[in-house]
């Protein structure tokens, strides 16, 4: 049987195996709380982590998809580059179409009239298929050189009339009517207009080709009174000594010649009168611009396209009516 000494002994190891059951528990719980508290934090950080990873995306998305986002998206949003440009739709300007004529070739010999104006076929004219045959101007001696006539153009835009005047180019006023009695003017279009540099509008050309014309030309009658300033009208020519024919340029806005510049139009085209009604007309035709158009083989003068070429608006002469 125990003693009192030995019982007081096992009691306090049992005391101290509790105590020591106690710290164990206790460290357990230490550790296994310190395990708990780094986990949820860590849930917590990611979970904070992926918030702002889907509130970002989230509010990127509303941005886009509205104007009312942040300041700072905004702006982020539009400092990004697109990623690839867009091609344009937006079709390009062409020329209002003009039906091309050709013409019987002739076979006959080259024929000049007997009077001063010397208006005379060539071999080259009469082969042409641009070239319609009219036959040739009447020439008498003296050639009329006072007085004026008007031409009443009927066209698809409106209205025109030219006042011819005699005087500065006779045989080229002459011609003009002529032809324009012989109907040769009607439905045709003016195939060329240019908006830099010079200011015109071509037309008189039956083939709508810009090398197109009668089966003659004549000499150009240049003097100091030559001037082409808006409302003017001129004979154009190929550049070459007796060259014109039937194609008239309108000026809508000054083109006479800059000396400093060399830009304009010089004294190389015969001056037939002016625009006394329509010229509105003319500037609505160069205001709509032009296509861009091959190098014309009958010019008033040379421009680089697309400033240089058929108009997109298009002009057609249907009827040219001669007045006193």
């Amino acid at each position: 049987m125990p003693t009192d000494r030995q019982r007081r002994q096992a009691a306090i190891r049992k005391a101290q195996r509790q105590l020591a059951r106690r710290q164990q528990d206790a460290a357990k719980r230490r550790r296994r709380n310190q395990i708990l508290g780094v986990a949820g934090t860590i849930i917590v950080v990611a979970g904070i982590i992926i918030g702002i990873v889907v509130g970002t995306g989230g509010s990127d998305k509303k941005t886009t998809a509205t104007p009312t986002g942040s300041g700072t998206a905004t702006a982020k949003l539009s400092a990004k580059p697109s990623s690839k440009p867009k091609k344009s739709t937006s079709p390009k300007p062409t020329a209002s179409p003009y039906p091309t004529h050709t013409f019987a070739k002739r076979t006959h010999k080259p024929l000049v009239s007997s009077g001063p104006c010397k208006y005379a076929e060539t071999t080259e004219l009469l082969a042409s298929p641009s070239a319609k045959d009219v036959g040739l101007p009447p020439d008498p001696s003296p050639t009329p050189s006072t007085g004026t006539a008007k031409l009443e153009l009927a066209t698809s835009q409106g209205p025109i009339e030219i006042t011819l005047d005699r005087a500065d180019a006779p045989c080229a006023v002459q011609s003009t009517i002529f032809l324009a009695q012989k109907g040769f003017y009607n439905d045709t279009a003016c195939p060329r207009v240019v908006t830099s540099g010079i200011f015109v509008l071509q037309c008189g050309d039956p083939s709508n080709s810009q090398g197109g014309g009668p089966t003659y030309g004549y000499s150009e009658e240049i003097n100091q009174h030559t001037t082409y300033g808006a409302g003017a009208v001129a004979m154009a020519n190929t550049g070459r000594a007796s060259t014109t024919g039937s194609q008239f340029f309108m000026v809508y806005q000054n083109s006479n010649q800059n000396p400093k510049t060399g830009s304009g139009l010089g004294r190389n085209f015969s001056l037939i009168g002016t625009i006394t009604k329509g010229l509105d007309v003319v500037q609505k035709i160069a205001r709509a611009g032009a296509a861009a158009n091959p190098s014309p083989t009958a010019t008033a003068t040379s421009t680089a396209a697309p400033t240089d070429g058929k108009p997109i608006a298009g002009l057609t002469i249907d009827t040219v009516t001669v007045t006193a």
